[in-house]
């Protein structure tokens, strides 16, 4: 499924060329991204493909977008200018031939810090002993109450439900656990280096849900990452290498981290013998 059909970057050119975000790209030369179902955007630290996806999701006005603020160079919004010197097209209606007239309403942005702060949570929640009584502290009750309550029936409910949730994210698979909890059918996804905390193993299973859903459940992805395991996995994904001056559609086996990837096992395959 598509929704966004294409994004233009603005091109227009600051005499200062330390202003963000007009700095991330001053060298390139790109034209507008045409996206697919699932679109990646590769890149190395600094090649701006996390900016890439904060700029989209700020200018379709998605969930989880985040606002940067004004540098120091005046008090003239580079960020909001920026945005809005961006212009996108919508997808057809498969259903209707028309085009869209908006994005899904529970489309969204999401970013490495947003699952990495979900872990966080529940690890906090994993090493208080006292973890229920902190949490009911904090909603108001004194230590006693909090106590005495968790000593009750309704508590001990409450504490095998809590029990249960650690137990079933000891397996370190939070993180698949976060995108089951809330990627939904039909919308559109900005994922930004999902991988993070992920193993191999996991991130390929990651990837393998991506394509269900976008397959079959009428999801679109635009995904920032550098993962050969992802790369390798995503189906049919339209790839744009970020690292080149066009930020040119390539194959994932061409890309430099992959290539890199494939470079140290080769040398050392006699071990695996």
């Amino acid at each position: 499924m598509i929704y966004l059909s294409s994004f233009s970057l603005s091109s227009r050119r600051l005499k200062n060329p330390n202003i963000y975000p007009y700095n991330v790209f001053k060298n390139k030369d790109i034209e507008p991204f045409v996206f697919a179902p699932i679109t990646v955007l590769y890149g190395n630290n600094g090649s701006g493909k996390s900016t890439i996806l904060n700029i989209i999701a700020n200018k379709l006005m998605l969930k989880g977008k985040e606002y940067s603020t004004s540098n120091t160079y005046g008090t003239v919004d580079y960020c909001g200018q920026f945005s809005n010197e961006c212009t996108y097209s919508l997808a057809d209606d498969e259903r209707t031939g028309r085009p869209y007239k908006s994005i899904p309403s529970n489309s969204c942005y999401i970013k490495s810090e947003d699952i990495l702060y979900e872990i966080k949570k529940i690890e906090q929640k994993r090493v208080l002993s006292d973890g229920m009584v902190y949490d009911y502290v904090q909603k108001g009750m004194t230590k006693k109450e909090a106590k005495d309550y968790l000593a009750s029936k309704e508590g001990s409910k409450q504490m095998g439900y809590i029990m249960f949730g650690q137990e079933k994210y000891s397996n370190g698979e939070t993180a698949i656990q976060f995108f089951d909890d809330n990627l939904l059918p039909d919308n559109l996804y900005l994922l930004d280096e999902p991988e993070v905390s992920l193993s191999p193993a996991n991130q390929v299973k990651l990837a393998e849900e991506l394509n269900k859903m976008s397959h079959l459940l009428g999801c679109q992805f635009i995904i920032a990452t550098h993962s050969p395991f992802m790369l390798g996995t995503l189906s049919g994904a339209k790839i744009y290498n970020l690292d080149t001056q066009d930020c040119r559609v390539c194959k994932w086996s061409e890309l430099e981290n992959v290539r890199y990837f494939y470079g140290f096992f080769k040398a050392r395959e006699d071990e695996f013998e």
